[in-house]
């Protein structure tokens, strides 16, 4: 355990006693939220993001020693295991130099060599690999020929049969060319020859054919220095049958290094074994090595591209909500009509359509006045227009329509993705169980405006589609990290136990499907939870599922106050008790001018003297002031507002040089894409991000950002628009 947190520490830039403190917690069985909001004090106060990177860390590393544990028992077993041997595997840092290293033992198939081994042709291998035998190869390999003592039975059976000095030899060479490849010494160099000098190369398999891979038809690029969203286009090409990829090698310093290794000066055996190494490299070594690297860049790149996932969905979830507002969700189409539901302020349905005024009914005289009628007959303020299939010519209808209503009306184009998935889901049809499949997509743009946490939350995270080549990657580990992502996002902003949905409480630390459905059907049979230790009375939410869920659960019209804030219950005492220094009691958190004596009087505080007032941790107590000051803050009100727009923008409209406001969508390796009101979103490239040298774009730009932006370039005949950020 001390090899591995030591490992921990360095690879994070962490102490080692934050890595051991951690893993504790996670082995007590807490959840990564609690332990970033509520052990700060035992970890270091590491985030969310650094403790889920310990955690899949700690993952690799115990699997890595447990196969190492059985690498070396199964060597022992065969009787092979040597001090070297134990030392190797002992310094492993990789599964792959484990696997590399076993490789010799393994259980093979049928292969070349183990038909010479069980042919008793070892021996004339090791002699010919020995290089010091004075007699004649043919001589000695006359010894080995055994057609003349087997049984007529076995003769027919070539897989037993050595019936000529060539076949002893070439026997004995398949054994040599196997132990070559089998070596992990040699393996290790040759991955890192290929690593330095090595290069991806592509072509296309279908040249008169045109696709999104034309760039790569005929292209090279550094093994070592190919990014990652280059690997996962060439990947997908490949797979579609537009590319041809390989990989070349320094072959000639490849082969050098084997026969300096191997060859002992010049013998008879020379040249025979100089063809031996190349027949190992060209048959064994080569197609092996190319399929690990190219899993290696794969495996690498699909992290990269989980991670940016991960990243870009976390600020889409906690996106600013608009509050207090009526809202139309306008879900774009053409033949089928645009779906329309109308949402409260609270989420609740008042009314639904369809209307027709895209191609082919170009109905809009009957559409505009049918909405608006419900505008007006429902006080609507905004319209939250999906940006799917017919958003721009929608967009256009709305921007159009608004200047005929007699309120101020708004639009916001929303992002609809995972929307049908969720109108088709079985979460959609307990919802809405009286409402037609379509307009549950509407609906679900409209609450994506209120609430994207809440609403997002309904839909499987891969669905969301903020990323790059989600599909092409590992699915397993994509899903667990976008589970952790949306789990990281719920806790930070909190619950109010009186009014989520099961879906919602499902994500919260503690809570599992089972109990999230048992919350909802105790409030269902009880009424509203009054106070957080009622949640002791759902039936599987234990003690254990309590201390990890409680500071994240709200109770917004409660018995006590402190539980509209994210102080957990185990801290109440501390937090009443520095009211009450403070000359205030947790009653005051209610009345709006004492609210403001308070917050007057914890700014003047010294949290460390009082941290050792009260025993107790300094940033815990840091997190108890912050929560008082504000109490049933929503963090989220610190991100970017939607930009809300009343009239449209064409690609006509643009002109190199003009300066626009738009949002970014998404945040990709190679830069950023930014809706600034036109039909497609407009690319900065990361040169054109910063003056200054950016490594990715995420350390400058995030999704949901506000962010002004410069014309650079408009193809108008691909529909693309180029953006700077050096305004």
């Amino acid at each position: 355990m001390d090899k591995i947190i030591k490992i921990i520490a360095e690879e994070l830039n962490i102490k080692p006693s934050q890595v051991e403190n951690t893993i504790k917690l996670i082995d007590e069985g807490n959840t990564i939220p609690f332990i970033a909001r509520y052990r700060k004090e035992v970890t270091g106060g590491l985030s969310d993001e650094t403790l889920r990177d310990l955690g899949d860390r700690l993952n690799y590393l115990r699997n890595l020693e447990q196969r190492k544990e059985e690498v070396i028992k199964s060597i022992d077993e065969q009787g092979k295991l040597t001090d070297e041997l134990l030392q190797a595997v002992a310094i492993a840092k990789t599964l792959a130099e484990v696997e590399d290293i076993y490789r010799p033992y393994k259980q093979k198939k049928k292969t070349r060599a183990t038909v010479a081994k069980a042919k008793g042709l070892e021996p004339l291998a090791d002699i010919i690999i020995e290089q010091k035998e004075k007699t004649p190869l043919e001589e000695l390999a006359k010894q080995f020929i055994n057609i003349d003592s087997l049984s007529e039975e076995d003769r027919k059976n070539k897989d037993k049969v050595v019936g000529s000095v060539e076949d002893a030899i070439q026997g004995a060479l398949d054994i040599i060319a196997e132990n070559i490849s089998d070596n992990s010494k040699y393996r290790k160099e040759i991955k890192r020859l290929c690593y330095k000098e090595g290069l991806v190369q592509t072509k296309a398999s279908k040249p008169e054919e045109k696709s999104n891979y034309e760039m790569y038809y005929e292209y090279q690029e550094t093994i070592r220095y190919i990014p990652s969203h280059r690997i996962l286009a060439i990947n997908r090409g490949e797979k579609e049958d537009f590319l041809k990829v390989k990989l070349d090698k320094p072959e000639d310093k490849i082969l050098s290094y084997i026969e300096r290794d191997i060859l002992k000066g010049d013998t008879q055996f020379t040249e025979r074994l100089k063809l031996t190494i190349e027949d190992s490299f060209k048959r064994l070594i080569e197609p092996s090595v190319d399929r690990e690297i190219r899993s290696d860049l794969t495996e690498k790149a699909e992290e990269k591209a989980i991670k940016v996932f991960g990243q870009n969905s976390k600020q889409l979830l906690l996106g600013a909500p608009i509050k207090g507002k009526t809202v139309m969700g306008f879900d774009p189409a053409y033949r089928t009509g645009c779906k329309i539901a109308i949402i409260d302020e609270t989420g609740k349905v008042l009314d639904y359509t369809t209307v027709y005024p895209t191609e082919p009914q170009n109905d809009v005289v009957g559409a505009k006045k049918e909405l608006l009628k419900l505008i007006e007959k429902h006080n609507i303020d905004m319209i939250a227009i999906g940006n799917g299939t017919a958003s721009r010519e929608s967009e256009m209808f709305v921007a159009d329509m608004i200047k005929e209503c007699s309120r101020e009306v708004q639009y916001v184009i929303v992002s609809e993705a995972g929307a049908s998935v969720y109108s088709a889901s079985k979460l959609a049809t307990e919802e809405y169980p009286d409402i037609n499949v379509s307009i549950r997509g509407a609906i679900s743009i409209a609450r994506r405006l209120q609430d994207p946490l809440a609403e997002l939350v309904k839909i499987d995270p891969k669905a969301i589609g903020v990323g790059q080549y989600q599909h092409d990657v590992n699915q397993k580990r994509l899903a667990e990290s976008l589970t952790g992502v949306v789990e990281d996002s719920v806790n930070k902003v909190g619950v109010d136990v009186n009014t989520a949905t099961p879906s919602l409480l499902s994500y919260v630390s503690g809570i599992n499907n089972t109990i999230a459905k048992n919350i909802v059907k105790y409030r269902d049979e009880n009424g509203k939870l009054k106070n957080r230790k009622q949640l002791l009375k759902v039936p599987k939410l234990g003690k254990v599922a309590f201390e990890q869920c409680a500071g994240f659960l709200r109770i917004l019209d409660g018995d006590n106050p402190l539980e509209i804030t994210a102080v957990h219950p185990e801290s109440y005492e501390v937090a009443e008790t520095l009211l009450n220094n403070l000359g205030f009691n947790i009653k005051d958190l209610k009345d709006k001018e004492k609210l403001e004596e308070l917050r007057n009087k914890l700014k003047s505080i010294n949290v460390k003297e009082m941290a050792k007032e009260l025993k107790v941790g300094e940033m815990t107590l840091g997190d108890i002031v912050d929560e008082l000051s504000k109490p049933g803050r929503d963090p989220r009100e610190d991100m970017p507002k939607p930009i809300l727009r009343s009239d449209v923008l064409k690609l006509e409209d643009l002109n190199e040089g003009m300066v626009l406001t738009g949002t970014v969508r998404n945040v990709i390796d190679f830069g950023a894409f930014v809706d600034i009101g036109v039909k497609h979103d407009g690319l900065v490239h990361i040169s054109e991000m910063s003056d200054k040298f950016i490594k990715n774009p995420s350390e400058v730009v995030s999704v949901g950002d506000i962010v002004k932006v410069k014309v650079i370039k408009i193809d108008k005949e691909r529909q693309k628009v180029g953006l700077s950020m050096k305004v």
